[in-house]
Formats: structure tokens, sequence, C-alpha cells
């Protein structure tokens, strides 16, 4: 990321935030250095410009930058409207005026969005290629991954195609499907913790917001909109919906593997089980137990036994991969894991097993040696509940045996 700051006590502090955020960070304090700069180097991912600097007091670096296609942010110490039009006027990514700690603040949430954004669709939905394409641009800006469309029927088909999409930006007035039954449509099916809607018109009637809304939109913008207040009602809905999510992740995330915990385990988990069964698809249900736990966290310490935890779950995403893998509390596991015959469930477990014994574990100076028991339920029609039990059963008679070792209902695979 290029810093153009000409105090250096401003360059600090936007440095600071963008190394939280992992840039890498060069930093130029007049237009001189930052030609200077782009002359060897212009693959930077973003910029924040000083729109006043000692040798271009007039915003001169702004072009400059852009006409090497970086992205930028615009800080300034002007409040006045001729400057405000005039940074508006450029295909900026935004401007800042440094009036408080709040601007500051500001950039953080555009550099952490500038980066996030790569990964989120956003579809637009209008039949004016004019107005799509001055929709697209802006969006490009924030780095979004950009679909199209000119019908709402064509927009369903889009979104149920593309999972990636989590905001529609739909004109009201088109053809076959206007934007209020696009958006009535697109409710039966996506919910507002899953998908935002943005209708826009350009028809100046006050009842579309609130039509646009009681049929399932999260926002409305009447046309022609600001690019500022477009900016701030995208990032404020996309923003609602990265927060839902994290919520949700955190309520079905064990905090130290990032495995599902116990609760979504038990959720999600009869649902796999019914899908199995119901495509004749062969699983297995698996608990497995990591052997003489409390002997390394007494040898080596607590720290070594979360450390331990977190290598093997990362060796469960490693070998298990299509499996639903949870942590169901202390140094316990569950697996769901489907394959082609039993047989190859079984070996695919056991693989697992015997890399995870045959790996030493670093952990500061030390080599800590692991291993894992495991007990086995096989397509069981079971409830999930009992099925736990029964694995549970199963992984007592592993340890039993003599641990490291999978055991199956009375058959034990050393």
């Amino acid at each position: 990321m290029l810093v153009v700051e000409d105090s250096l006590a401003i360059s600090k502090i936007i440095q600071q935030i963008a190394e939280s955020l992992n840039y890498d960070v060069t930093v130029a304090a007049s237009l001189t250095e930052v030609k200077g700069i782009l002359e060897h180097k212009n693959d930077f991912y973003a910029a924040t410009l000083d729109y006043s600097l000692p040798d271009a007091q007039d915003g001169e670096v702004i072009e400059h930058v852009l006409s090497h296609g970086i992205p930028s942010v615009v800080m300034t110490g002007r409040m006045d409207e001729k400057t405000r039009n005039k940074i508006l006027s450029l295909p900026v990514i935004d401007y800042i005026p440094k009036e408080n700690s709040q601007a500051f603040m500001y950039l953080k949430r555009i550099l952490f969005w500038q980066k996030r954004n790569k990964g989120t669709a956003v579809l637009v939905v209008d039949d004016s290629k004019a107005a799509r394409n001055h929709i697209v641009e802006l969006l490009k800006r924030r780095n979004f991954t950009v679909f199209v469309t000119d019908t709402g029927k064509k927009a369903l088909d889009l979104l149920t195609r593309n999972p990636t999409i989590k905001l529609v930006v739909t004109d009201l007035e088109m053809p076959e499907m206007d934007g209020i039954e696009l958006t009535n449509e697109i409710r039966k099916h996506y919910s507002r913790d899953k998908l935002a809607v943005i209708g826009i018109s350009g028809v100046s009637n006050s009842m579309l917001s609130a039509r646009f809304i009681k049929n399932g939109a999260d926002d409305f913008l009447r046309k022609p909109f600001c690019p500022e207040e477009f900016y701030c009602r995208l990032m404020q809905n996309i923003e609602n919906l990265y927060n839902i999510e994290q919520i949700q992740k955190a309520a079905n995330t064990d905090y130290l593997t990032e495995l599902h915990n116990r609760r979504s385990f038990f959720t999600n988990g009869q649902g796999y089980i019914n899908k199995y069964l119901s495509n004749e698809v062969h699983y297995a249900l698996a608990m497995l137990d990591i052997d003489f736990f409390k002997k390394i966290n007494d040898e080596y310490g607590h720290d070594a036994g979360d450390h331990i935890l977190k290598v093997l779950s990362s060796f469960m995403r490693k070998h298990l991969t299509s499996a639903l893998l949870a942590r169901l509390g202390g140094e316990e596991f569950a697996v769901l894991i489907p394959g082609i015959e039993q047989e190859q469930i079984v070996n695919r477990l056991d693989d697992f097993r015997r890399a995870l014994a045959a790996a030493p574990i670093h952990f500061e100076q030390h080599q800590i040696h692991c291993s894992i028991s495991i007990g086995i339920v096989l397509n069981s029609r079971a409830p999930l509940s009992e099925q736990l039990t029964a694995a549970d059963v199963a992984l007592y008679q592993a340890k039993e045996n003599g641990r490291n070792q999978i055991c199956i209902s009375n058959k034990t695979i050393d």
C-alpha cells in the first residue's frame, strides 16, 4: 500500500492502521517522491493520498496515482464544496475529511473491506445499460465481484448459480418482473441474514421506499444518487451481513480449533445422516480421543495441550476432507464422514490415525508424540444421539484394548 502524506504524525498513524491489516506500506511525503516510487513500482493494492502536498497543493497527486491504476482514498483537510466535487468527479474509492480521530477509524474500515470485498459478489439488476455500467463502476472501485443482468428472471437464475452473491441492487422499472416483484421472489428463498437487497428508482414517489422495504428490501436509493450515499448504504448492508456471519460463526465454532462445536454438530449432524441414508451413501460416525492427554498437560503445560488440539484439528482437515468435524469438548472430537464403501471409510480414518502417531509435534523446544483412539459406528439408522453413545462405547473399548487403535462395534483394527 502507498501512503502519501506530508505530516509525519499522520503518516505514522495511517501506516500503523495499514500494517495492522497486513498491508506492506511505502510512504511518500511529496508528489516528487511519488513519481520516483511509481517509476519503479506501481503494483500497489491501494493508496491513501493527502490532497495538499508541498509541491502539489491542489490535488495533483490524485490524478497521477490514479493514472497508474491504483485504487485510492483521498485524505483532506479541506471541506469546501468545490474540493469535494472535484474529488468525487474522479474514480477514487472515497475521500475522508481530516476532522478528528473518527477519520482514521473510517479509513481502517475502508482498508479492511477493500481486501475482504474481493471475495464478495454483488448482483446489479437494471434494464438500462447506462445505469448498470455506472453502478458496476462504483462497485469495482470497492473491489467487489460484480454480476449484471437486465431482467428479474435472469437475476433469480444468477442467484441460484452464484452463492457468493451477498447483495442485490435492483431497479424498480423493468420488463417482465419489476424490482419489487423481484425482491418478493428473492425473499421466498433467501433470508435477510444471507442476502441483502437495495432497491433503486428514478420515480419521484415517496411510497416506493416503504413498498420496497415491506416486500423484503433492506434499503432504498433514489436515482440519481450521490456516490457517497451509495457507498454508505452499500457498506452498511455488507457490514451487517458480516456481523451476523461472525455472530453465527462464534455460536457454532470451537474457539480453539475452529472446528464445529458440540452445539453445531448436534444441530447439523442429523441432517447429514438423513441425506446419506436417503441417497444410500455409506458413512461412519466416529468419536476420537487423544491418548494420555492429561499426561501431556501435566508434563508440558496447558499451552502445549492447546497446541496439540490445534495440530490435531489441522490433521483432521487435511486427512478427512468432506467430513463434518467437531470438537465436542476437552480432547474429544466427533467425525461424520461419507465414503464409497465401509472399508474405504475405515481405511481413511486409520490412515489419519497412523499419520498423527508418526508425526512428532513441535512445541517450543519439545517434540511431543501423541496418538488417538477411535470408536466407529457404520451406516446406522439410529438417531444421532444414540450413534454417539454407541461410538463412545467403541472408543472406550479401543482405550481398554491398548489405545492408538480403531474399534468398530466388537471388531478392532490395530
